[in-house]
């Protein structure tokens, strides 16, 4: 991975503000693929002791728009579909985005969400329509 490139997209994805204010970081970047993360915090947690659904939703999300966008094109998501699978256990939330299809107007990206511990977290699916060019 060319470190210049990742350097740039994480200062062009550092206006994702509401996913960067939360603690989400770029790790790396692919074809339609990228892997962002989250250091947990008490910011994160809810009212029974574990990690917000918004705080999970929002890391993969962020995955999905990275994956989509870094590489020049304006993708927007138009549906998302999470299923919690397993409570974090862990300090860190990796979420790993990849398109499963590429359309002329739509995609459609699938984004894994675990701790660092191998524990899985939840499953989104998510659908894309192609807007333009950044």
């Amino acid at each position: 991975m060319d470190e210049a490139i990742l350097r740039e997209v994480r200062e062009r994805f550092a206006n994702d503000r509401f996913a960067t204010d939360n603690g989400a970081v770029i790790e790396e970047i692919g074809d339609d693929c990228a892997r962002v993360s989250m250091e947990i915090d008490k910011r994160h947690y809810n009212a029974a002791g574990g990690v917000m659904g918004g705080a999970i939703f929002t890391l993969a999300d962020f995955a999905f728009a990275v994956a989509a966008n870094w590489q020049g094109k304006l993708v927007v998501s138009q549906t998302a579909q999470i299923t919690y699978l397993g409570k974090v256990k862990g300090k860190r939330m990796i979420a790993s985005a990849k398109r499963i299809k590429d359309g002329r107007t739509m995609c459609y990206y699938e984004v894994y969400v675990a701790d660092e511990l191998g524990n899985q977290v939840a499953h989104v699916t998510t659908s894309g329509f192609h807007v333009g060019k950044l």
